[in-house]
């Protein structure tokens, strides 16, 4: 697994934290981010879309078990991070009460430990900017 400390993301300018609440992400990265509404007057949102992105971590798996097993606790807070030019955050999004919709997996390679992932569509209630 990469760490976030030898930026393994740094091809992709959305960084995601899975909010495991266990140690910092990012978790994956991203280079699309899209269907990000906010309902007027309301912090309500719709399905976010997340495509071509890397995921170096154990827990979208791990997520993805407790969701399939029904687990109560399988809702998390998902971070969002756009990054600028220089890499910085210039934008965040938080997904409070998200939970994985859909995922589609890329093709596999021997090559690396990381997992390709074309497409994973994530639900949430609510939806904060920072």
């Amino acid at each position: 697994m990469a760490s976030p400390g030898n930026r393994p993301f740094a091809q992709f300018n959305f960084l995601v934290d899975l909010g495991t609440g266990v140690g910092a992400g990012p978790h994956a990265g991203f280079q699309e981010f899209s269907h990000v509404q906010k309902i007027k007057g309301l912090n309500k949102a719709n399905d976010v879309t997340l495509k071509r992105g890397v995921i170096a971590s154990s827990a979208l798996q791990d997520w993805l078990d407790q969701i399939r097993s029904g687990h109560q606790g399988a809702d998390r807070t998902v971070t969002i991070m756009m990054q600028d030019e220089a890499h910085q955050i210039a934008q965040t999004w938080r997904l409070l009460r998200a939970r994985i919709v859909k995922h589609v997996s890329g093709p596999f390679n021997a090559k690396g430990s990381d997992v390709a992932m074309e497409e994973l569509v994530i639900a949430c209630e609510r939806l904060e900017l920072d």
